[in-house]
């Protein structure tokens, strides 16, 4: 039975665009380093079980990695895929569950890794943006990427604006990337990723405004 486990911090719209995509996956459990997450509750109206590891209970970053492995341990997870989950995971923990550990990044890696990236964005004068599915790797958001959707970014454009736009993309090719993965679709050579049976065009996907 293949399992997936979804780690979230907040209000979960990545979370809830891979629960309601019906996944090839028998078991999904949802986690939250923060009790008062909405996703937590989403999740739960939607009869996904989900559980709760408060990152302020453990004195550091590395015992809350290793209590947050041994429940991995337990669930054997096929896939972890963080959708919003606000920590920096341990090299150890990364390690550990290598070419298991999924992410989705707003902005069009290599560029732009870390934080604001829709504010640096416009701050850069650039044209094109987006977001990237990445496996996760010790040196963060530089893993091998699988997917990637761009969006243009208008002259009038606000941080917000801008980050809706990247949203509704990487509600879809986040989806995309699991269920590849589920399929036992994924291959990995030389930090890249391929995927069977696909063609070249599958792996990015264009918003509809830059193809007017």
């Amino acid at each position: 039975m293949s399992t997936l486990v979804i780690l979230i911090s907040g209000r979960g719209s990545n979370m809830l665009a891979l629960l309601e995509a019906k996944l090839p996956v028998d078991n999904i459990f949802v986690i939250s380093n923060n009790p008062n997450a909405e996703g937590l509750k989403t999740a739960a109206k939607m009869g996904i079980q989900t559980i709760c590891i408060d990152h302020r209970i453990f004195p550091n970053r590395s015992a809350y990695d290793t209590a947050l492995a041994d429940e991995m341990d337990r669930l054997k997870p096929d896939l972890i895929a963080l959708a919003g989950f606000m920590r920096i995971l341990t090299d150890d923990f990364v390690l550990r569950y290598q070419y298991r550990l999924m992410n989705i990044h707003p902005s069009l890696l290599p560029a732009f890794p870390g934080l604001y990236t829709h504010r640096r964005v416009l701050k850069e004068g650039v044209k094109i943006h987006g977001c990237t599915v990445h496996f996760v790797t010790p040196t963060v958001d530089h893993g091998p990427i699988v997917i990637q959707a761009a969006v243009p970014v208008f002259a009038h454009d606000t941080d917000k604006a801008l980050a809706e736009r990247v949203l509704q993309q990487e509600h879809q090719i986040y989806p995309q990337a699991v269920r590849w993965f589920l399929q036992g679709r994924l291959n990995f050579s030389d930090n890249m990723v391929t995927i069977s049976d696909a063609t070249t065009h599958n792996s990015v996907i264009y918003s509809p405004e830059l193809q007017k």
